[in-house]
């Protein structure tokens, strides 16, 4: 799929028989000498058909028709076409599509970037296009132009949201848009039902289905071993951020306090809900440090170690930070207590690196390269416990939930694909006024 993206077709692939990391030693060695060496062989001893890359000739234009019917029949063509999540999607009708236009002042047919592994070109009318059939309301336009703007940004690695651990990108948003569209920050901040939330998050899988190419089967590029269903956008509690003194994510992202913004990054897993009692923080911290960190990022992290680059989440109840504040604890604060106190034995992190497929993962090779500190490697003990988070400063907090429960919970990133990268919401010129023309109708 990556290859016929980039316009090589024809690539020649060796494919193994089964998966590696499940045979011995014996049928390893038997199936790469009788089975993948002369598929190599053959791969590199036929020419290369150098045939031009398939045209899409009869791509429509922007303002074409596709298909008239019911409701019934444009969501079967649309499923038939592999244009659908699998739900039913509004119909993307001409007057749906120029709706979602009148919140932006950019040209509809504006290139925000390219989205591999397909390669098609992401415009701001394809972004209103896969907005409607989301389900979402044209004033979110704003928020879906900024997700699609990270997307497209080179370090996000869009195209790697197919890779075989499943991961799945969550949306994070900042800033008084939140309360002005009506996004859950509060009670079930994570859970499908609310309109903004879950038509938005919807939207970026459809987004990167339709665009990007990241459909299911063999010519698809979605190729998640066992993977997750869309996530919801986490909207921030800044009315509780505020009332404890700090700063709200957005602030800690590089932006001002009143920005709105949008945070996107990839999820690999989520931890169980963490439930934490004390009135001191730090009783609070090792609870968490136990269930997010150990628990749930500590196996993890050996794939983080690997590449470099590891950007955990933890969404911290409204209640919980209220104790941490109080107690004169800052999210530094916070973050340095993991970094110091969650660790993992050497040894199991490259045990779990070897069996993801990176056999030749060395902590001690990682070091010498500059990949990780040196106090990863102060001894060639196998047991020896070193950091799980590699920066503290890569941990995001994030306070949101419901206030009247003692609840956190901790979202695990895929490494260097998906690390968190924000945009900031530009609203259009006439913002409260296009607004105001909404909600009278």
């Amino acid at each position: 799929m990556v290859a016929k993206g980039l316009g090589l077709p024809d690539m020649a692939i060796a494919e193994f028989p089964g998966v590696p990391m499940t045979q011995s030693k014996a049928e390893l060695r038997g199936q790469v000498i009788n089975v993948l060496l002369p598929r190599i062989i053959d791969g590199l001893s036929k020419p290369l058909k150098l045939a031009a890359p398939a045209i899409e000739a009869a791509l429509p234009k922007p303002r074409d028709v596709v298909f008239s019917g019911t409701l019934d029949q444009i969501n079967d063509y649309f499923h038939d076409q592999n244009w659908s999540d699998g739900m039913p999607v509004v119909p993307p009708t001409l007057d749906r599509v120029d709706k979602f236009l009148r919140f932006t002042d950019r040209d509809p047919n504006e290139v925000i970037g390219v989205c591999p592994p397909a390669n098609r070109e992401a415009t701001v009318w394809n972004v209103a296009v896969n907005g409607v059939m989301a389900g979402c309301r044209p004033e979110y336009m704003p928020i879906l132009l900024a997700i699609v703007e990270v997307i497209c940004t080179p370090e996000y690695k869009i195209e790697d949201a197919g890779s075989t651990p499943g991961w799945e990108s969550l949306i994070t948003l900042s800033g008084p848009i939140i309360k002005e569209l009506g996004f859950n920050a509060g009670q079930g901040v994570m859970r499908v039902g609310r309109q903004a939330n879950t038509s938005v998050g919807r939207f970026l899988r459809m987004f990167i289905r339709n665009v990007a190419g990241f459909t299911h089967g063999p010519e698809g590029a979605d190729k998640g071993s066992i993977g997750q269903s869309f996530l919801v956008v986490l909207a921030e509690d800044e009315d509780a951020v505020g009332a404890l003194g700090w700063q709200p994510y957005s602030v800690d992202r590089g932006f001002k306090a009143g920005d709105n913004v949008v945070t996107v990054q990839s999820v690999v897993a989520i931890s169980a809900p963490a439930y934490s009692q004390s009135e001191r923080a730090e009783e609070h911290a090792a609870l968490l440090a136990d269930v997010i960190g150990e628990r749930a990022c500590g196996y993890w992290t050996a794939i983080g170690m690997c590449y470099a680059n590891w950007h955990p989440l933890i969404i911290l109840g409204p209640s919980i930070a209220k104790v941490f504040a109080q107690d004169g604890w800052s999210k530094d604060d916070i973050r340095k207590y993991f970094y110091d106190n969650v660790k993992i034995k050497a040894s199991a992190a490259e045990r779990y690196a070897y069996g993801a497929g990176l056999t030749g993962f060395r902590i001690a090779n990682a070091v010498k390269e500059g990949l990780l500190p040196k106090l990863y490697h102060e001894s060639d003990d196998p047991d020896r416990l070193v950091p799980v988070f590699q920066r503290p400063e890569w941990m995001s907090i994030v306070v949101a939930g419901d206030a009247g429960r003692n609840q956190s919970r901790g979202y695990v990133c895929n490494h260097v694909q998906g690390i968190p990268t924000s945009r900031k919401v530009v609203l259009p010129k006439h913002w409260q006024e296009l607004l105001a023309q909404t909600r009278r109708l």
